[in-house]
């Protein structure tokens, strides 16, 4: 299974970017998928996540400016970024697990940085 992440970059505060994950080697639509940063001296969280039927979930801290996506035709899930704040400056990965097993695969990150 491959993953391939695209759409980081540099932006200025309040600025926007979408992330896209391109995923192979796995029937898409059996997983579930979902969009992980990693800040400098900080933890690896959850960003926000999509079932393999489209529910979604947001962290709170990007709730209303992050919208997950996924085109299950394309086997891709995107990550819209509208309003972007420094603190959003952070490596982005993307992750799928497979519903039955749980299995998961996490792609290489994305460096998003938001800074004037």
């Amino acid at each position: 299974v491959q993953l391939q992440a695209s759409g980081g970059g540099l932006v200025e505060p309040g600025g926007s970017l979408r992330l896209s994950c391109t995923v192979s080697g796995t029937i898409f639509v059996l997983n579930d998928a979902g969009w992980y940063r990693q800040a400098p001296g900080k933890q690896r969280e959850l960003v926000a996540a999509i079932t393999s039927g489209g529910v979604t979930r947001h962290a709170n801290s990007v709730k209303g400016r992050f919208t997950i996506s996924r085109d299950n035709a394309k086997n891709t899930v995107s990550l819209q970024m509208n309003s972007l704040k420094p603190e959003d400056t952070a490596v982005y990965y993307c992750r799928v697990a497979l519903v039955a097993t749980k299995t998961d695969y996490w792609g290489k990150g994305t460096l998003v940085t938001v800074s004037s």
